[in-house]
């Protein structure tokens, strides 16, 4: 059983919370894309956790976890947050952990270069983390970029840090004006955070395939929503790479496995982090009650959540991305305080109304058009099965389920591990 969770709408979705749930019924958890730009919360018998580059399987004692090719890792970071979780309790070994030869170190200079660009960029800014995760993709791609597996060669890594910074410092000293990159201090930097990870370093393609091959049951964490991807999002306000569940088998290093089944996770409401053209969004005193009673600031950055009422439009465009086959519902329990409960059910975009989902200059011209529904006006915290949910509670969720075109199997109503209802 291959099975990828993925984000239907801007990324936050609470999938770290269902791969943390789900885990369990799995071997391995694989996180095939992205940085420490992610963010996964975790909430269980063991405490809250935040986890940035560690697949959230890392909670599960018996689960291996795989960071992919397809991922760009700062070592230091990933260093630093080993550290965290080991200082909790948390286990984490070769067995336990295995690290992809392919994928490529994000280093502190191109966090340097993301916060350069930002500040120039002023008010024009993409809403970058400044975590380095754009120049660091930009460097795999232009075939310039520092991989795991050359930590295994300090002889040539030099050699090759010395070009690299070289070109980089064109730019850094020569059009940002900024102070130059020293070799000396990147190596050194190479040298501390690189080494205690070499016994995790391995060939994970070919560990995943004889996995697969022997009947163990995988699963791919994304990282984003599909609305975040970098073809299929609302580019430029994207990330740098592809979320999308039909990346998974490629940025884990199998690209010849298929998937079984595609989880996509939503929100009851809809949250957004960083720019870019967001329809249904609420401001003001209405944003501010929602965001406080959802707890909605960046787990990555802190930053507070931009927030609105279901996207009915992008939800739908999300799901069709993904190829979602089933999906999981989060923070149902937020709503309880609203008496109604707003759902954009389409955009209107130059005086016509459509419920596709636009590109480009459209999506920014569009205005969300709101259908509303009876609050349900209870805690619902407690509730275990779809019968215990309120009558209002319960037509929200039918009425989201037909909307978007894809059965809800999972209900979250709190944030605890147990707090679901499993249809």
């Amino acid at each position: 059983m291959l099975t990828a969770i993925v984000g239907i709408n801007w990324g936050d979705e609470g999938k770290g919370r269902m791969v943390d749930l789900l885990g369990s019924r799995y071997d391995i958890v694989v996180r095939y894309q992205g940085g420490n730009n992610a963010g996964h919360t975790v909430i269980n018998e063991k405490g809250k956790f935040i986890l940035n580059l560690l697949p959230s399987g890392i909670l599960r004692e018996n689960t291996v976890n795989v960071m992919g090719g397809g991922m760009v890792i700062d070592i230091q970071h990933l260093c630093e947050e080993v550290g965290r979780l080991t200082a909790a309790g948390i286990k984490i070994s070769p067995d336990n952990l295995k690290i992809s030869d392919r994928a490529t170190i994000c280093f502190p200079f191109h966090r340097l270069l993301d916060n350069l660009e930002e500040e120039r960029l002023a008010d024009k800014k993409y809403g970058s983390t400044r975590r380095g995760i754009a120049p660091v993709y930009s460097d795999k791609y232009m075939k310039k970029g520092i991989r795991m597996i050359d930590l295994f060669s300090p002889g040539t890594l030099r050699e090759k840090i010395e070009a690299l910074l070289e070109w980089k410092n064109l730019t850094i000293a020569g059009a940002y004006k900024a102070e130059p990159v020293s070799v000396d201090e990147t190596v050194e930097w190479l040298e501390r955070w690189g080494k205690p990870l070499l016994p995790f370093i391995c060939d994970t393609g070919k560990y995943l395939y004889d996995a697969a091959a022997a009947g163990k049951k995988i699963l791919f964490e994304a990282q984003l929503g599909a609305l975040r991807d970098i073809d299929f999002g609302i580019y430029p306000y994207t990330s740098s790479s592809n979320n999308i569940a039909a990346y998974a088998p490629i940025g884990a290093g199998v690209p010849s496995l298929k998937l079984d089944n595609v989880i996509g996770i939503m929100k009851a409401y809809s949250t957004c982090v960083g720019e870019g053209p967001f329809v249904a969004e609420m401001f003001g005193k209405e944003a501010e009650k929602l965001r406080e009673a959802g707890g909605e600031y960046g787990a990555a950055t802190g930053r507070p959540r931009r927030v609105g009422g279901f996207d009915v439009v992008a939800s739908k465009y999300g799901v069709s991305v993904q190829g979602a086959s089933e999906l999981a519902l989060t923070k149902l329990d937020v709503l309880s305080y609203m008496d109604e409960i707003p759902v954009c059910v389409a955009y209107e975009i130059d005086g016509e109304v459509t419920e596709e989902f636009p590109v480009g200059d459209r999506l920014v011209r569009a205005k969300p058009v709101y259908r509303f529904f009876k609050g349900f006006k209870t805690d619902i915290s407690h509730c275990k099965k779809l019968a215990d949910l309120p009558a209002e509670a319960r037509e929200y969720v039918e009425f989201i389920e037909r909307a978007v075109g894809c059965p809800i199997k999972y209900i979250s109503v709190g944030a605890e591990r147990d707090a679901i209802i499993e249809l």
